[in-house]
């Protein structure tokens, strides 16, 4: 029950307690009377001159309390000869008089009562008191910030941020943000371009906590930047084009309600953290560690907000179809991200259509916009439908399938209206194409996810960069614990 090299603990009784807990302050007495009957040692965590009437360790630094392992207060140990023998938690008078050998212990006490934390497993310090006591385990570079100088402000100034304030990342939260994850701090989780930097988990995580991500979103984020550094998605071609896309982060499986994610109202807006903070520490990844900074290699005309990051949960729950992870050919319940090159979101606004052939119409000639009507094959959509319009299509009885087969079909466009000149426009496919009908988008590019809030008949199309071997392709890939 205790760390290595931990310090050795007087024999005889020994006795862990904090003033702030009921039922320390509650087994005081008891304490007095093993004072007076044993050989008793007590350490305090937090007030040096609780108990009263016991002469008390101080242990508010807490160092015994974590090398012993003290999970909550009161813990009572037996020790010889400077190792423990039995320990107690909490209140338990039987177990008490069984550890002593003392009878009669407390009798106007209740039989049992729990105890409570112990500040040396306290969410907010046990990082900060493992790096105390067992050095430090990181590999990062230590930059080391003048006393007088702004830490939000010295991010800034090195170019660590994405133009927003970023959180420090100390090595106390950079070591929690590791406890969301069973991988190794030294793992390469992939190589970032541009720069083609190795990247492990530990770097991943300093950008999590720069983010403000919570530890349990970290396999999230290193799910995300695993999918976006594969060859498929091609980051690198994501962030030198001129267009505005960026990675769209589309979570599934039982882990975005874990995690607290909004597939619900505002799902594409701002408001909640693992959805915010997911999509923003795959960007300052990319920044920081790749080096995709915009006016260098980030050559964006225009960009759009979803640069600083993108990333959502689909309501599987509300859906009347599959998940999109399973569309891309991953496990009915696995947990997974779905990457996806995109743009902002354009609404689809239809409130009148309560036929699915209607409402599928509206959709295709919204979705042959995307980009330019003239403009066909190249790019990839992903398409949010809203619960108000899916239920169009669940009352009806059409399958997700279905609504692709249509909506590809609804899509076929002659091409003597897509050529360049047509309709006096320059822009558009090449004279040759002016005879052949061609497809909206590729067999494979109309992606379909279910999300939004309950209220409104509206739907949402995400609009792709170059798709295919010669550009981006969506890329799934499963979260590791």
């Amino acid at each position: 029950m205790s760390r290595p090299n931990a310090p050795a603990l007087p024999s005889g009784l020994v006795a862990f307690v904090k003033r702030d807990c009921p039922t320390c302050e509650l087994v005081a007495p008891v304490l007095a009377q093993l004072h007076e009957a044993k050989a008793l040692t007590v350490y305090t965590q937090d007030d040096p001159s609780f108990p009263e009437g016991v002469p008390a360790q101080d242990d508010t630094s807490l160092a015994l309390s974590w090398h012993h392992e003290i999970e909550a207060v009161p813990t009572l140990l037996r020790v010889e000869d400077g190792v423990e023998a039995e320990r107690v938690l909490g209140w338990h008078r039987g177990e008490w008089e069984a550890l002593t050998g003392v009878a009669g212990l407390g009798p106007e006490l209740p039989e049992t009562r729990p105890g409570c934390g112990s500040l040396s497993v306290d969410p907010l310090r046990e990082a900060e008191l493992r790096v105390r006591f067992e050095g430090s385990r990181l590999h990062s570079r230590r930059v080391e910030i003048a006393s007088q100088e702004d830490e939000c402000e010295a991010l800034f100034e090195r170019g660590w941020t994405d133009g927003l304030p970023v959180v420090p990342p100390t090595e106390t939260r950079v070591l929690a943000m590791l406890e969301g994850t069973s991988r190794k701090p030294d793992e390469v989780v992939a190589v970032v371009p541009p720069d083609l930097v190795p990247c492990t988990v530990e770097k991943v995580a300093i950008n999590a906590v720069m983010a403000g991500c919570k530890p349990e979103y970290l396999p999230v984020v290193l799910a995300a930047v695993e999918a976006v550094c594969t060859d498929a998605f091609n980051i690198h071609g994501v962030l030198a084009t001129t267009m505005p896309v960026a990675p769209v982060v589309v979570v599934n499986g039982p882990i975005r309600r874990a995690i607290g994610m909004n597939s619900d109202k505002n799902v594409l807006g701002q408001g909640n953290r693992p959805n915010s903070t997911i999509g923003r520490a795959l960007q300052l990844v990319i920044r920081n560690v790749g080096g995709g900074r915009p006016g260098e290699v980030d050559r964006a005309t225009h960009g759009q907000p979803g640069k600083v990051g993108f990333c959502f949960a689909e309501d599987e729950e509300g859906s009347p179809w599959g998940p999109l992870s399973v569309d891309r050919g991953g496990v009915a319940g696995t947990n997974a991200v779905c990457v996806f090159a995109g743009e902002g979101p354009r609404t689809i606004v239809d409130q009148i259509s309560r036929d699915p052939e209607s409402l599928a119409r509206t959709f295709a000639v919204n979705l042959r916009t995307l980009h330019h009507p003239k403009l066909l094959i190249a790019f990839d959509c992903l398409l949010a439908i809203g619960p108000e319009h899916a239920r169009v299509f669940r009352e009806a009885g059409w399958s997700k399938e279905r609504l692709v087969t249509r909506l590809h079909e609804l899509l076929q466009i002659p091409g003597e209206e897509v050529i360049r000149g047509a309709g006096g426009i320059e822009e558009g496919m090449p004279e040759g194409l002016k005879a052949a009908t061609l497809p909206k988008f590729r067999p494979d590019g109309l992606l379909i996810v279910h999300c939004g809030g309950g209220a409104g008949l509206f739907s949402a199309m995400i609009g792709g960069w170059v798709n295919g071997e010669t550009g981006s392709q969506p890329v799934l890939q499963e979260i590791r614990p």
